[in-house]
C-alpha cells in the first residue's frame, strides 16, 4: 500500500469515523424513542380491546343468563321438552328470544346433547350435537369466539355458554354476539397502528424483522410492511362440523413502520451527503499534502532501489533539516557501513566455505581410512602371532585394502571435480554394504548382517551409496555404550511407492533425545568428542540426491533405527521419462 493511499485512508478514518459514529447515534436514539412511543400506545390501544372485550362479555353472559333464567320457570318449555306440548312453540322460541334479547347466536340442548331449539339455524332442531356446549363449559371464564353455521352460511360470533333446570332436567344454553373483524380494525384510532382478528389458518405474511428494533415478526399487508407489536389469544372453536375443536384466534396489534422508515430515509440521506462532502475535501486535502511529502520520499526510495552488494555508490547527501533529511543522512551512513560490511562478509564467507570443504574432505578421508587401518592393524596381529598365515591373511583381506584405496581415489577424484554428488549408472546394494561390513575390525563389535536375496539394483554411483552405508554404520558403532552392544546391517526390498530397497542401520546404543534427532542432521553437530558433525549431514544430502528417503526411529537407552529407503533403478528411469514427456 503506497503512502499516499495510506495518508488518505488516515484522513478519511479521522473525519468519516466521528460522522458515522453521529448518524448511528442519532438513528439509534430516533428508533428507540418513536418505538417506545408507538409500545405506549400499543399498550394503551390493548388495554383498550381487552377492556372492551370483557364488558362485551359480560353483557352477552348477563343476556344468556337470563333466557336461561326465564326457561327454567316457563311451564311451555318444560311440557315442550318432554313431549307433552305444541313443538311448534319450542322451534319458534329460539328466534324469537333471540331477536328480543339482540342475539345473534341461540341454542337450547338438553342434557343428552339434543338440540331443542336454535334461534340461528331452525333446522338444527332434534339434531345431536354436544361439542359446542361441551367444550365451551371446560373453557376459563372469559370471552371465547366461535363460528357457526346459519341458513344463510356461517356466521363468526362471540359466545358464552350458561346451564339451567326444569322440571328436574339439566339442560345447555348457548348465546353469542356476531363480530365483524372489519369493525375491529377501525378500533385503532392511530394511522400507524392496526388491529386484526387472526383467525387459526390466518397470517399477515412473511417478511423480516428491522434488525435494530428489537421487534417480533413483521408481516406484508399490500404494499405496506408492519410489526406486530402486541396479540392477545382467544380461544376459538368452530362449529359448523359435528365435531368441533378447540383453537386459538389472536388479536394482533400492529404498528406500520412507514413513519419509521420515513425518519430514517432522512437521517440516510443526509449523513450520506455529509459523507460525500467529506469524502471530496479528504481526497484534496490528502492529494495536496501526499504531493508535498511524496516527492522526496519516492526519490529516496530510487536511490535506495539502485542499491545492492555490487554497486554501494549512491549519494544521500540532502541539506533539508527535517525528518526526510535526517531519513537521507541516515541512509548515507548505513550505505558507508555496508561498503565495510561487504568487504569483511566476502573475505569471512570465502574463509568459511574453505574450512567447510576442509572438514567434509577430512571426514571422508577419516572414513576411508578406518578399513585400511583395520586390516593394517589385524595384519600386525598376524605378523606377531602367527606370521606363517601372514600371505593367506592378507590374500584374504586384500580385496578390503584395495576397496579402501579405490574409494580413496575416486573420493580425489570427486572433489577434484567439486563435486562429489551422485552420479549416473545403477548399483548393486548388498555389494556395496558386504563392502562396507569387510572393512570392520574382526571382533571389534557384535556385527550382524541380514541381506535380502535378489534386490533390484538402485539408482546412483556405488561410490556415493558407500558413503552412505559407511557414514550410518560409523555412528552406531560410536553410538554403542559397551563392547556388549549391537549393531545390525540389514536389507529387504520395497512392496510400495512402485518397489525399490530399504536399508536398515540398527544398534543397541544410546539412542537420541527428542531435541538430539531434531538436530542430528544439522552440520558440524556432535555429541561425540572429537567428532566433525558432518556424518549424518552428508547421509541425507547424499541420500536426496540418490531419490531416497531417509528416516529415523530412536529412543533414549534403547538405540536407534536408520532405514534409507531408495527407489529401484527401473521405477527411477520411468518417473525421468514420464517427467520428460
Amino acid at each position: 500500500m503506497s503512502f499516499r493511499v495510506r495518508l488518505f485512508l488516515a484522513f478519511l478514518a479521522a473525519v468519516l469515523l466521528p460522522l458515522a459514529f453521529l448518524a448511528a447515534g442519532v438513528r439509534r436514539e430516533m428508533t428507540a424513542r418513536l418505538t417506545a412511543e408507538y409500545q405506549r400506545r400499543v399498550s394503551a390501544l390493548t388495554g383498550v380491546l381487552r377492556d372492551d372485550l370483557a364488558v362485551e362479555d359480560a353483557d352477552l353472559a348477563a343476556r344468556v343468563r337470563g333466557i336461561a333464567s326465564a326457561l327454567g320457570g316457563d311451564t311451555r318449555f318444560r311440557l315442550a321438552a318432554d313431549g307433552l306440548a305444541d313443538r311448534r312453540w319450542l322451534l319458534d322460541y329460539g328466534a324469537d328470544a333471540m331477536r328480543i334479547a339482540g342475539l345473534a347466536v341461540l341454542q337450547v340442548q338438553d342434557s343428552g346433547g339434543r338440540v331443542l331449539t336454535s334461534g340461528h339455524f331452525r333446522n338444527e332442531y332434534d339434531r345431536t350435537a354436544p361439542d359446542l356446549a361441551r367444550l365451551l363449559a371446560r373453557l376459563p371464564p372469559g370471552p371465547a369466539l366461535a363460528r357457526v353455521r346459519t341458513a344463510e352460511g356461517a356466521v363468526l360470533a362471540l359466545v358464552h355458554a350458561d346451564s339451567f333446570e326444569a322440571g328436574g332436567h339439566a339442560y345447555s344454553i348457548v348465546g353469542g354476539t356476531s363480530i365483524d373483524p372489519a369493525a375491529i380494525g377501525r378500533l385503532a384510532r392511530d394511522p400507524d397502528l392496526r388491529v386484526s382478528l387472526l383467525l387459526p389458518g390466518d397470517t399477515l405474511g412473511a417478511a423480516p424483522a428491522l434488525p435494530d428494533s428489537g421487534a417480533r415478526p413483521v408481516g406484508v399487508v399490500g404494499n405496506r410492511t408492519e410489526r406486530v407489536a402486541a396479540d392477545h389469544a382467544i380461544p376459538y372453536l368452530d362449529a359448523r362440523t359435528d365435531s368441533a375443536t378447540i383453537a386459538s384466534a389472536q388479536l394482533v396489534v400492529s404498528q406500520r413502520l412507514g413513519t419509521l422508515a420515513a425518519l430514517r430515509r432522512s437521517v440516510d440521506f443526509w449523513f450520506l451527503g455529509g459523507l460525500g462532502a467529506t469524502l471530496l475535501l479528504a481526497l484534496v486535502l490528502a492529494a495536496a499534502l501526499a504531493a508535498r511529502v511524496s516527492r522526496p520520499l519516492g526519490e529516496l526510495a530510487a536511490k535506495t532501489a539502485a542499491i545492492d552488494l555490487d554497486r554501494l555508490d549512491q549519494d544521500f547527501a540532502s541539506d533539508r533539516d527535517d525528518e526526510i533529511g535526517g531519513l537521507s543522512r541516515l541512509l548515507g551512513a548505513m550505505t558507508d557501513r555496508l561498503r565495510t560490511g561487504t568487504a569483511r562478509l566476502r573475505d569471512a564467507e570465502r574463509r568459511a566455505a574453505t574450512g567447510d570443504l576442509a572438514r567434509q574432505v577430512n571426514h571422508d578421508v577419516k572414513n576411508g581410512l578406518i578399513p585400511i587401518r583395520h586390516v593394517l592393524r589385524h595384519l600386525a596381529e598376524i605378523a606377531e602371532r602367527e606370521p606363517e598365515r601372514m600371505a593367506i591373511v592378507f590374500a584374504e583381506r586384500r580385496g578390503t585394502l584395495d576397496a579402501s584405496v579405490a574409494y580413496l581415489e575416486r573420493l580425489a577424484r570427486s572433489y577434484a571435480q567439486l563435486s562429489p554428488a551422485a552420479g549416473g549408472g545403477a548399483a548393486d546394494v548388498n555389494a556395496v554394504v558386504r563392502e562396507v561390513v569387510a572393512g570392520v575390525a574382526p571382533g571389534a563389535v557384535g556385527l550382524q548382517v541380514d541381506l535380502a536375496d535378489a534386490l533390484p539394483p538402485v539408482p546412483g554411483d556405488a561410490t556415493v551409496l558407500r558413503r552412505v552405508v559407511e557414514n550410518l554404520l560409523t555412528n552406531a558403532i560410536d553410538s554403542l555404550a559397551s563392547p556388549a552392544g549391537r549393531v545390525t546391517v540389514a536389507t529387504r526390498a520395497r512392496s510400495s511407492d512402485g518397489g525399490g530397497v530399504c536399508i536398515a542401520v540398527t544398534d543397541t546404543g544410546r539412542g537420541m533425545t527428542r531435541a538430539e534427532l531434531a538436530r542430528a542432521f544439522d552440520d558440524f553437530y556432535t555429541t561425540k568428542d572429537g567428532g566433525t558433525g558432518l556424518g549424518l549431514s552428508v547421509v541425507r544430502r547424499l541420500v536426496a540426491d540418490l531419490g531416497g528417503r531417509l528416516r529415523v526411529e530412536t529412543q533414549p537407552g534403547a538405540g536407534s533405527c536408520f532405514l534409507v529407503e531408495l527407489p529401484s533403478a527401473a521405477a527411477a528411469s520411468s518417473a525421468s521419462d514420464g517427467a520428460g514427456a
